[in-house]
């Protein structure tokens, strides 16, 4: 669950890339999205077939968190963000918080505002789904640099699950935007 805090970091964050041009506003492409949601569905496959044949539990992670990244980038194209080269994947986690972590509540909200307890726990969900982001790109970080082959495969299991949700979740999102 993201905290107050860790969203008014983001949201300072994202001023300072913006102004510092590590975050730019560029016209919405078709081919850079479907390009990046290619690259995410390929990611995500590569993650299960790793995982189902039992292959390499620290690939798994790294392909889940992966497919993850690049739909996160895909969504911040359709909205006409353009992350740079600098430090890619924690402005994109910070984008994500800023620019679409409300889109995504509201999407939750629309699907199911029959029910106020439900709504509730869908606004929970879709801070979980934009959390899981910034989880996985730790722990890639961590079991791809820091860990050696201790990897355990339930937290492989835990990153392709997040990656499958994260991947359905905004594709359907990114297909809502207009």
């Amino acid at each position: 669950m993201l905290t107050e805090k860790e969203i008014k970091e983001a949201e300072s964050n994202v001023r300072t890339y913006l102004a510092n041009e590590e975050l730019k506003k560029k016209k919405s492409n078709r081919f850079t999205i479907n390009a990046l949601i290619n690259n995410s569905d390929e990611s995500l496959n590569v993650a299960k077939y790793l995982y189902d044949e039992n292959i390499s539990p620290l690939w798994v992670i790294v392909c889940s968190y992966y497919s993850m990244f690049y739909m996160a980038n895909a969504i911040l194209s359709k909205l006409g963000y353009k992350v740079g080269d600098h430090n890619p994947h924690k402005i994109t986690s910070d984008a994500l918080i800023v620019f679409v972590r409300n889109k995504l509540k509201k999407k939750f909200l629309e699907d199911y505002d029959d029910a106020l307890a439900e709504a509730i726990e869908l606004g929970r969900l879709s801070d979980e789904i934009i959390h899981n982001l910034e989880l996985e790109r730790r722990k890639r970080s961590k079991f791809q640099y820091k860990m050696t082959k201790e990897v355990l495969k339930g937290q492989a299991k835990t990153s392709l699950d997040r990656a499958k949700d994260f991947v359905v979740q905004i594709e359907q999102l990114i297909d809502e935007i207009k």
